[in-house]
């Protein structure tokens, strides 16, 4: 049943969510990312160069045993993983940012990712040892999180009507799947949850915090809009855990390397999840007050 979730069920559910999401954007939505790519650029670099630098200090804070201090910098090195798009949907994010971000950020990652993890395992481990990203994994983002995406604007295309009718069943539903995910993600990892739960969790939900409110604070400094700055905070906030996990066990052969992704892939969704809720809440009571954005 283990195995069922993570490779069939999960992909599947995250297909649908996205094939939803798709239902609610339109071509002129990303070619205004890319005619305005100042948000995207500011997620991008708050990414790959501030969340390592945030990781990094926490390791050496806590000080961790070496093995979880590179496991902490695989995680930072993760691109976003494919529910940041379902959590900036629900917390009023621009999803067409989360898209465009999570495209590019996958690709630049295969350069990234190698270079950060190499470095890291020299600074703690004391051995350099080449990797690369595994390829599969490129495309399984692509599969569940673009595609569909593409196919439920081609939709939206065809059927205007038929979409908008659709929005309140899928974020409906979305939540529904939301909770399948979390509680299957604790089900299937509660024994490493259990035994790691003192200083790997603090400092993953640390990490996660940090994530948050570096992705939402950054792009508000330099004026970027708050849909978009909300989307940053989603993509930022939720990494892609099951890369790393995968990285530290086929290609490190080192599990001890995997658990801050494992322990990471369970607890961050109680922050993000709190934090969409405040969004949520905040876009609300703005409206009614009737302040701009």
């Amino acid at each position: 049943m283990s195995d069922a979730y993570t490779n069939a069920l999960l992909p599947a559910a995250l297909v649908v969510i996205m094939f939803g999401l798709g239902l609610t954007l339109t071509v002129a939505d990303l070619v205004r990312v890319v005619r305005a790519p100042k948000a995207a650029l500011v997620a991008l670099l708050c990414q790959l160069l501030v969340l390592p630098a945030v990781a990094y200090a926490l390791v050496i804070a806590f000080g961790l045993a070496p093995v979880l201090a590179v496991g902490m910098m695989l995680l930072a090195a993760s691109p976003g993983g494919p529910s940041a798009s379902l959590f900036s949907h629900l917390a009023g994010g621009d999803v067409a940012l989360n898209v465009a971000v999570t495209a590019i950020n996958s690709l630049v990652a295969m350069a990234t990712f190698p270079i950060i993890t190499e470095l890291s395992m020299n600074r703690f481990l004391g051995g350099g040892q080449t990797i690369g990203l595994p390829t599969e994994k490129l495309v399984q983002v692509m599969g569940t999180v673009v595609v569909p995406v593409l196919l439920g604007m081609w939709v939206r295309r065809r059927a205007a009507a038929w979409a908008d009718r659709m929005r309140g069943p899928v974020k409906a539903g979305s939540v529904v799947v939301l909770a399948a995910v979390i509680g299957g993600a604790v089900w299937q990892q509660y024994q490493v949850l259990v035994d790691y739960a003192g200083r790997l969790t603090v400092i993953t939900l640390l990490f996660c915090l940090c994530s948050i409110t570096v992705g939402y604070f950054a792009p508000r400094l330099l004026r970027v809009s708050r849909a978009q700055a909300i989307a940053s905070a989603m993509e930022i906030g939720i990494h892609n855990a099951v890369l790393a996990i995968t990285v530290a066990i086929t290609v490190l052969r080192n599990p001890a390397i995997a658990l801050p992704g494992a322990v990471y892939g369970i607890l961050m969704y109680i922050p993000v999840a709190l934090v969409a809720y405040l969004f949520t809440r905040t876009a609300e009571s703005t409206q009614l007050q009737g302040v701009p954005d």
